[in-house]
């Protein structure tokens, strides 16, 4: 899977992922008025009004990036509907051949790690079937509890074809309060680093990238080059651009010299572009053609920081 985001972004020569993490407030009204007429203002009523605007900018978008990265918290403060709600999201976006990487952020142990790893990139054993459950292309993985957290993923990642995204550097401001401690000298986040580029070397693909990559904020450029140097056959998941404030000159970095390396995320500078002063000529109608410019927008900014590189 590693092998098809690095030819999706050659192709659509977009080293970006549009994160699909849909907050009510962010749906059009006419959209949730339709939804709620359908199902009233209830969880499903919700659900529903969140699917239809991410199939909006799906259909809106899906041409000219590689991946999507739904975070399914959004999805699970609508309960069971709300998971439906990302499932039909992770399936629509596969139908248009894009990369999903589902935002879920887990890490745990033993058989609760590999349930998880089965759950979202594997097939679960019901009698003599198999089935897919949430069926995304990567997963983000939470670290802290070590190899044990991690390698049931790897496992079902060697299995699958799939691959996974270790949280490495996070971009919020609190991050440092364990990423930065000293360890032996160290930052911790370079010694998960070093973890990341372990775990990965026996499940590098043909396009010579590990199928376990690393998160690692754009809100820390400095830190970003280093890592960089530790991780060379790991892709780099970047969140932070835009909103957040990370912009394109620090992430230069970030890629390697072959161009690729890292694929950056915009969430909500995309989802919800048709509330910013700089697209609000397109309205709420509109909102997906919002959308696409903004998409436009960030390849062209991304793009050029890099070809300056």
């Amino acid at each position: 899977m590693i092998d098809k985001l690095v030819s999706k972004i050659k192709e659509t020569n977009a080293p970006i992922v549009v994160g699909l993490d849909p907050m009510l407030s962010y749906v059009p009204e006419h959209i949730q008025k339709k939804a709620f007429d359908e199902y009233g203002e209830t969880l499903a009523g919700a659900a529903e009004a969140i699917w239809q605007y991410n199939k909006g900018i799906i259909d809106a978008t899906y041409d000219l990036i590689p991946a999507v990265k739904p975070q399914i918290a959004m999805y699970e403060q609508f309960g069971i509907d709300g998971l439906i709600a990302f499932k039909k999201t992770v399936d629509y976006c596969k139908s248009k051949d894009l990369v999903v990487i589902g935002d879920i952020k887990r890490g745990d142990i033993g058989s609760t790690s590999t349930a998880y790893a089965v759950g979202h990139l594997g097939k679960v054993a019901v009698g003599s079937n198999t089935y897919a459950g949430f069926d995304e292309d990567f997963v983000t993985v939470n670290p802290y509890l070590g190899t044990d957290g991690v390698k049931p993923f790897v496992d079902v990642c060697k299995e699958e074809n799939k691959g996974i995204f270790v949280l490495v550097k996070t971009s919020n401001p609190s991050s440092g309060e364990f990423q930065d401690r000293l360890v032996d000298g160290k930052p911790l986040y370079e010694i998960v680093g070093e973890m990341v580029d372990k775990w990965g070397s026996d499940v590098i693909g043909k396009s010579g990238y590990s199928a376990v990559g690393a998160v690692v904020g754009a809100t820390y450029p400095k830190m970003g080059k280093i890592l960089r140097d530790i991780m060379p056959k790991s892709f780099i998941l970047v969140p932070g651009y835009g909103a957040q404030g990370g912009k394109a000159a620090d992430l230069v970095h970030y890629f390697n010299e072959d161009g690729l390396g890292a694929i950056v995320n915009s969430s909500r500078g995309i989802i919800a572009a048709y509330k910013q002063d700089k697209y609000a000529q397109f309205g709420p109608e509109a909102y997906a053609d919002a959308s696409r410019q903004a998409v436009i927008d960030m390849i062209e900014d991304i793009n050029g920081a890099i070809g300056g590189h």
